[in-house]
């Protein structure tokens, strides 16, 4: 199932704005709701619909990020993708943009479809916990945060990783996604 427009609208709890209600749009409300308030968040640095542009052969691309965490300076440490399907199927994905993401890479990254998670250590692309418990509280990320250090890429990882990530935006959304991605192929 891809995401599309229900033609409504719905207010968005993370900016109080009103936005278009989607099929997924119910299921990021929920995320950020679990975040902020069972999971202890600070609801003004967590931002959603981050815009992760990139080129591959000369054209540009944008995926859209569904959460990404900024830690006291505006630095991304966490970033959240929800995912309709096999939470398994995203991860490699996941770990991609956040190495990706503007000001990254960030240490962790979450993907979850609001029923399954997996909890990923983005220098690795480990699994470090499964399950909805695997959302980590805002001090336990914190202090994991702490723990690590992770640096830029290089010019070759990044152009690596850019690569990885399209062909994933490309295997998982295809043409039905609102990601800007090349037309598909015609049948002959």
């Amino acid at each position: 199932m891809h995401e599309s427009s229900l033609g409504g609208t719905l207010r968005d709890y993370l900016s109080g704005e009103e936005i278009d209600e989607t099929t997924f749009e119910e299921f990021r409300q929920l995320l950020a709701r679990l975040l902020v308030e069972e999971k202890g968040y600070p609801k003004d640095r967590l931002k959603a619909k981050i815009s992760l542009k990139y080129c591959v052969e000369g054209k540009e691309y944008e995926r859209i990020i569904d959460f990404v965490f900024y830690d006291e300076k505006g630095v991304p440490v966490f970033l959240v993708m929800f995912c309709a399907g096999d939470v398994a199927t995203f991860e490699r994905e996941t770990v991609c943009a956040a190495r990706l993401i503007d000001g990254g890479p960030v240490p962790y990254a979450l993907v979850t479809d609001t029923m399954d998670a997996t909890l990923l250590d983005v220098r690795t692309g480990d699994e470090l916990a499964r399950g909805m418990n695997a959302v980590p509280e805002y001090d336990r990320l914190m202090a994991m945060v702490a723990e690590i250090e992770v640096g830029p890429l290089t010019a070759e990882q990044r152009e690596k990783q850019t690569r990885v990530f399209h062909t994933y935006c490309g295997f998982v959304c295809g043409d039905h996604c609102e990601c800007s991605l090349p037309p598909m192929p015609s049948k002959k």
